[in-house]
């Protein structure tokens, strides 16, 4: 029959599914090559070799012909008769099947689902992520898994929960970029993105996504929306979220301060002296005057109530606008104008 799959996995010929599952784990945990440095060579064949056994024991076709005509038959081949004659092996109880073992890092992966949840990672707006080539010493959170599994001689107790309960992967945060008048106005924004799901044949295949953010008025840097459950799909694993974090673009004229805008205003010092008319477009398009008749010290600043930010938890309220005035002095004067700043104040 070629390598004994039952024999490498420690099984009985008659063993369910369960059964195998629990023979996999424990050997595969036993001698995964990050967990065997000092002898790599050994644990990488004995790896390779359990991994294979688990996949072919727990696919149905593939160990229905395996029983019956053992490794041969997987790979396409009739088995030798003992005689030396016909073995009685009929091609076509194995026909156009060809087994071909994939990965033991692969199956590992499938098994226990320690992998990075994102691949890929396109421009702007997209949720993306690095790599795809995780190594399996570590898990998503960081913490050792080959420790998780010790204290029950590597196979049974917690480790059996450990590995079978399903585990949610990391939060995946991205920022948002809005201008100061989407905060102000509210808009919607779609984000596309792409993920890994698990289709009917238990593969991965990507597809991608319009995911839908309405941004409310009076949003504030560090505001978090979250769509649960929209990383890459994986055996054994809960997909991550992904979180939108909003950033704000710096803008041009108002600096947001709170609930409040502040604007800077440069005056000469004439304009402070006589008189001086603030002109200023909303972030709503509207235009602002503001005249002011007074005279303007240095660092003064009017206050105008409700031009502010609207308050995100009640848009029908505003925060103010503080106008900020720096005052232009003159970097020199004439002799005549010195001498008639000192009779205008003198009087």
């Amino acid at each position: 029959m070629g390598v004994d799959y039952y024999k490498l996995l420690q099984a009985e010929r008659g063993a369910k599914d369960e059964d195998l599952k629990k023979a996999y784990r424990k050997l595969a945990m036993k001698w995964h090559p990050d967990k065997n440095p000092s002898r790599k060579k050994e644990a990488e064949a004995k790896f390779k070799e359990i991994s294979e056994a688990y996949e072919v024991l727990s696919d149905p076709q593939k160990r229905a012909i395996y029983d019956q005509y053992g490794e041969e038959g997987l790979k396409g081949q009739p088995p030798p008769s003992p005689g030396g004659g016909s073995s009685g092996f009929s091609s076509g109880n194995s026909a156009g099947f060809h087994f071909s073992p994939r990965s033991a890092d692969e199956i590992f992966s499938e098994f226990f689902g320690f992998t990075n949840p994102f691949s890929g990672g396109g421009g702007t707006g997209e949720a993306g992520g690095s790599g795809g080539g995780a190594r399996f010493s570590k898990g998503l959170f960081g913490e050792d898994i080959f420790g998780a599994f010790q204290g029950n001689g590597g196979g049974g107790g917690e480790a059996s929960s450990y590995a079978s309960s399903p585990r949610k992967g990391p939060p995946i945060e991205r920022k948002l970029v809005c201008s100061l008048e989407d905060l102000y106005k509210g808009t919607t924004k779609k984000m596309k993105i792409s993920r890994d799901v698990i289709n009917s044949n238990g593969r991965p295949t990507s597809v991608e996504e319009i995911l839908t953010i309405d941004i409310k008025p009076g949003w504030k840097k560090g505001t978090k929306i979250t769509f649960p459950e929209k990383g890459n799909e994986q055996r054994n694993m809960i997909p991550s979220d992904i979180i939108f974090v909003i950033e704000e673009r710096p803008h041009g004229i108002f600096k947001r301060d709170g609930n409040d805008l502040v604007v800077i205003q440069k005056v000469s010092l004439l304009e402070a002296l006589t008189g001086y008319t603030v002109q200023l477009t909303s972030l709503d398009g509207r235009a602002l005057t503001f005249p002011v008749s007074y005279i303007v010290g240095p660092d003064h600043e009017e206050v105008v109530r409700g031009e502010g930010m609207p308050i995100a938890k009640d848009p029908s309220r505003k925060g103010n606008l503080r106008i900020r005035f720096q005052i232009r002095f003159p970097t020199r004067l004439t002799q005549e104008q010195k001498a008639g700043i000192k009779s205008l104040l003198a009087s």
